[in-house]
């Protein structure tokens, strides 16, 4: 994701300890996904992170390594990546939106076997032209429903033009819709402030 340190979760104090209190409680025989939303003018992207605990991370890993080689190349991450990726929906205004891969990051076996280890996907997909106003953002993760729990979050736009105005969650987390708007370029505003003035003189 672009520049992470200019994104903040919404609320962030509320969800930083929700989500701290989440990944205390992550259970070894469950994957934790942790999903952050962040909405631009062009573009939205995903950052999700899968961390498996240590019993179920043997099944993770065979998922992965599928030349049984005991190694994860980077063929075979790119691969499980596109899987996941694959297996997340996102709509605007009842859109559909293709996300893609962008980056991902695995750690080492060893750590997916100790509980440790954590597969970190971003993802982006393109948004056509938004008009002004309010508009709706909907995600879903469907990944590896057999053995995951879920969280999902909007972030703080990097633009001025984007704010976020509500977020709701299902009760399962896997399901989140982000209620925001498009406001009008700083530009055009301030060009018709300047216009209306000149006409009021």
């Amino acid at each position: 994701m672009r520049a992470g340190s200019r994104f903040v979760f919404v609320l962030a104090a509320m969800t930083g300890v929700i989500a701290g209190t989440s990944v205390s409680a992550h259970r070894l025989d469950e994957c934790l996904q942790a999903a952050r939303i962040a909405i631009e003018p062009t573009r939205v992207e995903v950052e999700l992170d899968l961390t498996p605990g240590a019993a179920v991370a043997e099944s993770m890993i065979l998922d992965i390594d599928q030349d049984r080689d005991g190694r994860l190349s980077a063929d075979e991450q790119r691969a499980y990546a596109e899987r996941v990726v694959g297996s997340t929906q996102l709509e605007i205004d009842g859109r559909h939106l293709r996300l893609e891969r962008s980056a991902s990051t695995f750690a080492d076996v060893g750590a997916f076997r100790r509980g440790e280890g954590t597969i970190r996907i971003r993802s982006s997909a393109g948004v056509p032209r938004q008009s002004d106003g309010a508009h709706q953002l909907v995600f879903r993760n469907t990944f590896r429903r057999d053995v995951s729990v879920y969280l999902a979050n909007a972030l703080v736009p990097g633009s001025d033009r984007i704010g976020v105005t509500a977020q709701r969650h299902a009760a399962d987390q896997r399901d989140l819709t982000i209620d925001y708007v498009v406001r009008a370029e700083q530009s055009a505003v301030s060009a018709l402030a300047w216009l209306r003035g000149i006409a009021g003189r």
